[in-house]
């Protein structure tokens, strides 16, 4: 069968080719792991809790209701960094497609994390799809807001950990005359950099990236990711370096940061309004592809 489960995970397994496979937690709706033909593509911490007893360092965790602090709404800024869905055991709705295997899970008030949905009441559903191709993976989302009355705001990232063979053989290309906020600086700037290289701790939260606009990771010269967007106008690129690693007890090997590298496509920048019976929908595709340098435009 192309898609099992054993109540706390689901995999996905692809007919065409069984070396290529997904695993999604439940607890989360985390992906911890995708091979390619055989080859992990996503960094999992050795250290990383696959219990439900806290949300998973590594993988594709999923950043909802809010990325950061909230300093413009209160019930918003209760919640803790990267929000709820994350800290929540998600219900998997079953398989909707069989080639390419396809399958779905949702997230709503009544059986999301109890003690921060008191801290943010509001109303709303998800809808996550999981599709993987025989050279791809994309995760879709939707988000509704089933209230009649009330207005919903929120943010939604793919917190989206690569890896990667070493850190400072890697760059990523195509964010070159993109604005920028710099979350180390706590400035806001325009990259002028042809690529982001890496030999210290990197933060960065570009903006409203047209979504024609393809990121690509590359080691020495040949691309090792490459990341399109559907309505997930910014991205976040970020390595933790030496001492981040070391200050994070779920991050192991403390070494682990050479071998990965987050870039996060988002809606962070701002927060996303749904008028009352409105959804909102976007998606990442991760890929393979030849290199693609796109300049400034």
């Amino acid at each position: 069968m192309s898609v099992t489960t054993d109540g706390s995970k689901v995999v996905l397994t692809h007919p065409d080719d069984k070396t290529s496979c997904v695993t999604i937690l439940n607890y989360g709706a985390t992906v911890t792991s995708w091979k390619l033909k055989g080859q992990e593509q996503l960094w999992l911490s050795e250290a990383a809790k696959l219990d439900g007893s806290k949300p998973v360092r590594g993988g594709i965790p999923l950043v909802f209701p809010i990325f950061g602090k909230s300093k413009t709404d209160d019930a918003l800024g209760k919640l803790p960094q990267h929000g709820l869905a994350r800290n929540s055991t998600w219900e998997f709705l079953g398989q909707t497609k069989s080639n390419p295997p396809t399958v779905q899970f949702a997230l709503s008030p009544e059986i999301a994390n109890q003690e921060l949905t008191k801290l943010w009441p509001s109303d709303f559903s998800l809808v996550l799809t999981i599709e993987l191709g025989l050279d791809f993976l994309k995760t879709a989302i939707e988000v509704n807001n089933p209230s009649k009355t009330e207005e919903l705001k929120f943010n939604w990232l793919f917190h989206t950990y690569l890896k990667i063979e070493d850190i400072e053989d890697t760059f990523v290309s195509n964010l070159v005359g993109m604005k920028l906020y710099d979350q180390l600086l706590q400035e806001t700037y325009v990259d002028k950099h042809p690529v982001v290289t890496f030999h210290e701790e990197k933060d960065l939260v570009y903006k409203n990236i047209a979504d024609e606009r393809v990121i690509q990771v590359v080691r020495r010269g040949e691309p090792v990711h490459t990341l399109k967007r559907h309505n997930l106008p910014d991205a976040v690129v970020w390595n933790p370096w030496i001492n981040k690693s070391k200050s994070m007890a779920d991050f192991e090997p403390k070494t682990g940061y050479e071998k990965m590298l987050c870039v996060e496509p988002g809606h962070v920048h701002d927060l996303i309004t749904l008028a009352p019976g409105e959804s909102w929908d976007a998606y990442q595709l991760l890929y393979r592809d030849e290199l693609k340098y796109q300049a400034i435009e």
